[in-house]
């Protein structure tokens, strides 16, 4: 991501984090809710000794606190045991029986404006809850596998301001000559690409027949060669869908979709680095160029922490696992904990086959303490940083850690600082683009050559080739993973 608020500690430089950790909330007995300063202590303290945070391991008065301060949405993962997150006949019974027990619990006869949303996919629901009783019930309950305040923000009116623009930018630059190098038809190439030995692996793929989503901010609809000119020059038999997951609405009860259109600009950066067309436009060439994007608008930013992003990412997740020609899924955004409904969406997709490479982290200098972010840090993802060119030195904005498979080549050390050049938000403009945003694309991109070259594997035979390609193999290092992947092994 790039180089903004994607660590809790940048929550804490813009927020009053409480210093009186010995806040003994488990023993409160008022039924006070606890201030917004209170929560986010608790927060950045289960961060800082555990290197996550889970609703699921709050009590309710804590979770009921939270939901004072978003909206009163409830989030509801149920099932018939706690790793049952897929829907089914059964899963429908228990759904229907625990929406009666709230509303009883809330003393509304009226269903209709006591749930608010239901998953088709997944076992989710998100329904309004005001009593602190409803919550101790459903913990309580052995159908219920978790409870989330859904429309909790850990950031403060100021800071959630700024984290509202987080990794977004409708820039364009002029290329250094020295950052790229002309090739057939006339396309420029990233130096980055040179480094991974990219070129070389087109002698063998080029990304044909296979289609990677992105899921990120959407896609420029002015930025022509990611829309009707995706096939030109080099690039030809291939296609280019858009959808949109997110609502862009500050009241939680809207479920007006905003569209597919990027208004952000991260994710048109990122579906270029992975897949833009070869043509002779002098523009920056993508990884994959004759693979098929499929790109998703489920967020406003690359901080996944509005309800209605959490809510987009899960869909478009599940719509993605439920195709089957997606192949790879990029995913340049992350929270700094857990998000247990996107848990389940990740899970779905994944033992649908689908390869998430997610993005490790990106924040600024003063916050690179944090970790690998959610969802990186899961098991059923590839996690991905950047790196400094020719040196395993994590780039200026980067997260490392044990959770880090790849690395990824994005920052030089020529002191230009410039990162790996990518088509813009405007029509026929470049822009550079850096952090384990662009990391993440460019392994996807990797992926998706290997996977063309290999039709008929899975994602676990392309995965074993990708670790193999890649320096530090068979040792993984404790901050880099696996290290750089060089893309000519990946596909010989």
């Amino acid at each position: 991501m790039k180089k903004i608020l994607m660590s809790i500690g940048i929550v804490c430089l813009m927020i009053s984090c409480s210093s009186n950790d010995a806040l003994e909330v488990e023993n409160q007995v008022t039924q006070d809710a606890l201030s917004k300063t209170e929560i986010n202590s608790l927060i950045k303290k289960s961060l800082e000794t555990t290197g996550d945070f889970e609703w699921t391991k709050q009590n309710a008065h804590t979770i009921w606190s939270a939901l004072k301060h978003g909206e009163q949405i409830l989030t509801v993962g149920y099932g018939t045991s706690a790793t049952d997150y897929q829907r089914s006949a059964s899963s429908k019974n228990i759904k229907e029986q625990l929406v009666a027990l709230i509303s009883q619990s809330e003393k509304q006869g009226s269903r209709a404006k006591n749930e608010l949303f239901s998953d088709e996919n997944i076992n989710v629901l998100d329904i309004k809850v005001e009593n602190l009783a409803t919550i101790e019930a459903l913990l309580k309950d052995s159908r219920v596998r978790y409870v989330e305040p859904a429309g909790y923000t850990a950031f403060t009116a100021g800071a959630e301001k700024m984290a509202s623009s987080a990794g977004c930018g409708y820039r364009q630059n002029t290329i250094n000559a020295n950052d790229y190098r002309t090739i057939a038809p006339g396309a420029k190439l990233p130096w980055a690409f040179d480094a991974h030995k990219i070129p070389q692996a087109w002698n063998h793929s080029t990304g044909a027949g296979v289609t990677v989503a992105v899921i990120d901010t959407g896609l420029s609809p002015e930025q022509k060669w990611m829309n009707q000119y995706f096939n030109d020059g080099y690039s030809s038999g291939r296609f280019v869908q858009k959808y949109g997951t997110y609502v862009d609405s500050w009241w939680a009860w809207s479920n007006n979709y905003d569209g597919v259109n990027d208004k952000c600009g991260h994710g048109t950066s990122m579906a270029s680095v992975a897949t833009a067309p070869r043509n002779n436009d002098n523009l920056p060439v993508g990884v994959a160029y004759n693979a098929n994007l499929v790109s998703y608008r489920a967020v406003a930013n690359v901080v996944i922490d509005d309800y209605h992003e959490k809510r987009g990412i899960a869909e478009a997740l599940t719509a993605l696992g439920n195709r089957s020609d997606v192949k790879v899924i990029s995913m340049s955004l992350g929270s700094p904990f857990s998000i247990s409904r996107v848990k389940d969406a990740v899970k779905y997709a994944y033992n649908k086959g689908k390869m998430i490479v997610a993005a490790g982290g990106t924040s600024t200098s003063f916050t690179t303490w944090y970790g690998v972010i959610f969802p990186a840090s899961m098991d059923e993802t590839v996690a991905v940083t950047g790196v400094q060119e020719g040196v395993y030195d994590n780039c200026d904005v980067c997260h490392k850690g044990s959770k880090i498979d790849f690395t990824i080549q994005m920052q030089r050390r020529n002191g230009t600082d410039n990162k790996i050049p990518v088509l813009s938000y405007y029509n026929g403009k470049e822009n550079y683009v850096g952090g384990s945003s662009i990391a993440t694309a460019t392994t996807a991109g990797i992926a998706a050559l290997v996977w063309s070259k290999n039709p008929g594997w899975s994602r676990a035979q392309v995965l074993q080739k990708m670790k193999q390609a890649s320096e530090f193999y068979p040792n993984k290092n404790g901050d880099y993973g696996y290290g750089n992947i060089d893309a000519l092994k990946a596909v010989q």
